[in-house]
């Protein structure tokens, strides 16, 4: 048996046994409900439906927050976990909501990140499909880039430039619209921020999306390149679908290969 925090940590870093993927989709599922709760708050609502949604999204950051102090709580090393990448963003997606009971509001801004917690999820073990290729998975992770970087540079705009710019920005699919048309250099100008801190963040998105798009893209080109002197030989194990031709066993799990003659 091991010790309730050995345990812990287990659980909540696998992605491959029932009780891994039920904590998974889980908080995939509460990543993706508050940030469908950010959206919604944007839009003319009753105040009833945004009371509702508050108490809603409060739920969830309580959640969020008893996950992260429970990582935190059952790692080995908490020094690294706190410097993680996914730790950092998992922080940034609880703590301003945190800081804003004091009305600290430009800190709410990065509430918008909670979005990115996803990204520890974009990972073959948590795919339904069994049996599924790297290519796929790095084009997934191509896909999800760039949503999330539209998403939350759309959100940090509509904050930025809706008090000042309700015209253009009135809710959130304007700022969306906007980030689209500027992310694939359309440019119709029908929509555009007025406010320094909103032009500011409209140029780090575009560098944002200039510097992680064509590197993720490259890293699928040197996979293809890599898997063409390879042959289709599925793991029947982990599911690794090419190998060199004369391979006998998986390079990855070491399971022997079933060739098709």
């Amino acid at each position: 048996m091991l010790p309730n925090r050995e345990k812990i940590d287990f659980y909540l870093t696998d992605l491959e046994t029932t009780v891994g993927k039920i904590i998974s989709i889980t908080i995939s599922l509460l990543v993706l409900v508050s940030s469908g709760i950010f959206v919604a708050e944007t839009y003319d609502i009753s105040e009833d439906t945004r009371l509702e949604l508050r108490v809603l999204d409060n739920c969830v950051l309580i959640i969020f927050a008893g996950e992260y102090l429970l990582r935190l709580w059952s790692t080995k090393d908490r020094i690294k976990y706190i410097l993680s990448f996914y730790a950092i963003i998992d922080l940034i997606s609880i703590l301003p909501s945190f800081i804003g009971l004091v009305n600290i509001s430009f800190i709410r801004l990065l509430r918008w990140f909670r979005i990115l917690r996803l990204l520890r999820f974009i990972d073959k073990k948590f795919l339904t499909v069994s049996i599924i290729n790297q290519d796929r998975i790095i084009f997934a992770r191509i896909l999800f880039t760039l949503f999330a970087i539209v998403f939350v540079f759309s959100g940090l705009i509509y904050q930025v430039e809706h008090p000042v710019n309700p015209k253009s920005f009135d809710t959130f699919l304007d700022a969306f619209y906007f980030s689209i048309v500027t992310m694939t250099t359309v440019g119709f100008g029908d929509v555009i921020p007025i406010s320094e801190l909103g032009r500011l963040l409209t140029v780090l998105m575009i560098l944002t999306g200039v510097a992680l798009i064509p590197w993720q893209i490259g890293d699928l080109i040197r996979r293809l390149v890599k898997t063409a002197n390879q042959v289709e030989t599925v793991c029947q194990r982990c599911g690794l679908a090419f190998h060199d031709g004369d391979a006998g066993f998986c390079k990855r799990c070491g399971k022997q290969l079933i060739i098709d003659q």
